[in-house]
């Protein structure tokens, strides 16, 4: 059962208005559904918007940032449990460790770099934890294209494919993680 799921997102917001759409709509559907919100603690971005979102709509919300980002104020104040980690490493671990799944909606190089690294730990079988990409106007091609890139080539096994599922939207995960 999913009671809790860590968001992988940007702290930027895009330029793409579907972008913030997802996002809203992935909070306030988390909080619907009694699912915790795990996630990067910022108030900015995609990111903001999510944890926004499920506030707005009684969920719980969980932020683990690290000291550097809160010197530099990024954090969302609105946040009640925010953990201060003292390292982006250690923030990744304390997601993990209090995630029951992962989400991936759009957003820069710190998603991409986390999504990656959970990925990794799946193909290492240190979880078997569901790895869910909300594809949000195509953004998802590009990183599942490099992902196919890589068994291509010969760097991966082809059931590197089957530790994600890709879905097409916040409806399509949230039905997902009710499952």
């Amino acid at each position: 059962m999913i009671r809790s799921v860590a968001v992988f997102c940007g702290s930027k917001g895009g330029n793409n208005p579907a972008f913030a759409r997802a996002a809203t709509a992935l909070g306030r559907g988390l909080a619907e559904a009694g699912i915790a919100l795990i996630y990067g603690g910022g108030r900015v971005g995609i990111m903001g918007l999510v944890a926004d979102a499920a506030l707005a709509a009684g969920g719980t919300v969980e932020g683990i940032i690290p000291e550097f980002l809160m010197q530099w104020e990024v954090a969302h104040p609105g946040v009640a449990d925010m953990q201060v980690t003292d390292s982006m490493h250690s923030r990744k671990r304390r997601m993990f460790e209090r995630a029951d799944a992962f989400v991936t909606l759009p957003g820069g190089m710190g998603t991409l770099d986390e999504t990656i690294e959970i990925l990794t730990w799946r193909q290492l079988r240190l979880h078997t934890k569901p790895i869910l990409i909300c594809d949000t106007a195509g953004w998802a091609g590009a990183f599942v294209s490099a992902i196919e890139a890589t068994v291509e080539q010969g760097f991966a096994d082809p059931t590197i494919r089957d530790f994600i599922e890709v879905l097409d939207g916040p409806a399509a995960v949230l039905a997902r993680l009710r499952r």
